[in-house]
């Protein structure tokens, strides 16, 4: 077996120990219109929720970078779905995977905030 094998076999293998749950952005938009019951938790730097591409207004935000000081705050939802968001899904899936291992229920969002705005520019493009 070749090393290539070799990596793509691990990779597949904690991918399936390891999973997380992800939702796609339009779940996630007819979960923001539909459900109450979450925690939306932006993980970007303040920075970039303050730019281009924005913040979905419900959102509490705890950059990756301070999560693991700061994840107690969340100990009030412990009994909520938390589902995580960055710009593309790379941060959310490890802030999810750490939020997770601290016994939180959390789900990231696959194309983040990148896929999230193409998603509502579409939608506002076909009114």
């Amino acid at each position: 077996m070749n090393i290539l094998s070799i990596i793509i076999m691990s990779f597949i293998f904690a991918n399936v120990i390891f999973a997380q749950e992800s939702i796609t952005v339009d779940q996630l938009i007819q979960k923001l219109k539909t459900d109450k019951n979450f925690i939306l938790l932006d993980v970007r730097t303040e920075g970039e929720v303050n730019g281009q591409l924005k913040k979905i207004d419900r959102a509490i935000n705890i950059p990756i970078q301070e999560l693991g000081e700061r994840f107690t705050e969340l100990n009030k939802f412990k009994d909520k779905e938390i589902i995580v968001i960055c710009r593309t899904q790379n941060r959310s899936f490890a802030s999810s995977e750490f939020l997770n291992s601290k016994g939180f229920k959390t789900k990231y969002v696959t194309g983040g905030m990148v896929e999230y705005q193409r998603k509502l520019t579409l939608q506002d493009s076909e009114k």
